[in-house]
């Protein structure tokens, strides 16, 4: 830190360049994003369009390498634009984080690079659609215990098993898988311990279907998530990640920057919400003066406050340290959203009480936003998985 003015260090935006990135993005969504939330939402509509939009500016591969058409930043730039995005919209959020997090900066840091040069550029670009199939409807956390299968026969390996939850995993008629799917599955047992391996699987494979788009879901209902079905998926030798038995390091090389950026969609929930709930009190009387006069209600606003804060600093410190290609802050990365997720959620139901019953309907964005928070204490880690971890790893 000696070469850095810290009277003018900005955590936020420590360079010129996040500076224009948060600015470019948060007109993005004035613009784009947020005239289409609410109907997206209401329709439970995957906005595809303007998704592909996202890659004409060039945040669909945000820490993707510049020579497979990406944009080659860090995970400070990759934390600005989920905040943003999820400041008006955390469905499309939750599906860029799928698509540019899950599947692309998990190609750009674990593929070859043939595969890299074969879908990074189209992934990229928005030409492609990508996410990323772990859960399965009798396993989620316990990754170990997945029991999709891939046999290895010849110039293939066939898959056998399902995958749910996923997002991005149906677009257009919902029937039709997204472009790529990274993909895990066993391939056998060594030293008693199952073997999982990563296997890129695309739309077109023989045996590769949607089994059923997931509807009616409590919120992040502006993203699809669907059930992939594997039923002998030929999948070519050329397509599996590295080794069998890689996919451990794969997920471990992902999984920071994954709830990292999970924790920031809570940080733009939480900005949102406490922008709405001061608005709110400041315009609204009772008893001849405004709301924001009363304790009750400095007391959701200043807590609410607090938290949004002490969230926002704990995910810029920890992406300031996050090293896109190793592992090494989990611990971090596990407490980041720990903490953010739930505060989201709490900041968002602190401006529900607030606004009364206007913030019980939809027309004032908190009821639409708490729900959508809610996803952020369970996907990418449940808060449980979180408490085991950071226990497991702390050392004093």
């Amino acid at each position: 830190m000696a070469n850095v003015d810290l009277q003018n260090f900005d955590l936020l935006n420590p360079t010129e360049e996040h500076k224009m990135l948060r600015e470019t993005v948060r007109q993005f969504v004035e613009t784009e994003v947020e005239p289409q939330a609410h109907e997206s939402d209401k329709k439970e509509f995957f906005n595809l369009a303007l998704f592909k939009k996202l890659g004409e500016l060039g945040l669909l591969g945000i820490t993707a390498p510049t020579e497979h058409g990406g944009s080659g930043m860090d995970a400070i730039a990759a934390v600005i634009v989920h905040e943003e995005l999820s400041a008006s919209d955390p469905g499309f959020g939750l599906a860029y984080l799928a698509h540019s997090m899950l599947c692309v900066n998990n190609a750009a840091q674990n593929a070859s690079e043939e595969q890299k040069k074969r879908i990074l550029p189209k992934l990229c670009s928005g030409e492609w659609v990508g996410a990323m199939a772990i859960s399965e409807p009798a396993v989620g956390t316990d990754v170990l215990g997945m029991e999709t299968t891939a046999v290895k026969k010849g110039d293939k390996y066939i898959l056998n098993g399902r995958k749910m939850w996923i997002t991005n995993g149906a677009i257009d008629d919902n029937k039709t898988p997204c472009d790529i799917v990274w993909t895990y599955a066993k391939t056998g047992e060594k030293n008693g311990r199952p073997q999982i391996s990563t296997f890129i699987v695309e739309k077109g494979f023989k045996g590769f279907y949607v089994g059923q788009k997931i509807a009616d879901k409590l919120g992040m209902r502006a993203s699809n998530t669907a059930e992939l079905v594997y039923e002998d998926c030929e999948v070519p030798v050329a397509n599996l990640v590295g080794n069998e038995g890689d996919s451990l390091l794969h997920m471990m090389r992902n999984l920071e920057i994954e709830r990292l950026t999970l924790a920031a969609q809570s940080t733009g929930i939480a900005r949102r919400c406490l922008e709405i709930m001061v608005k709110y009190a400041e315009e609204r009387k009772a008893f001849g003066k405004p709301l924001s006069h009363f304790g009750q209600i400095q007391k959701y606003i200043g807590e609410s406050y607090a938290k949004y804060r002490a969230a926002q600093t704990y995910i810029y410190d920890t992406a300031r340290r996050l090293n896109l290609t190793a592992e090494g802050h989990r611990l971090d990365s596990d407490g980041v959203k720990l903490f953010a997720s739930t505060a989201g959620k709490e900041i968002a139901d602190a401006a529900i009480q607030v606004l009364g019953g206007y913030g019980y309907v939809g027309e004032y964005v908190v009821e639409r936003l708490w729900r959508d928070a809610k996803l952020l204490e369970i996907g990418g880690g449940t808060l449980e998985a979180h408490h085991k971890n950071i226990t497991r790893d702390l050392e004093f």
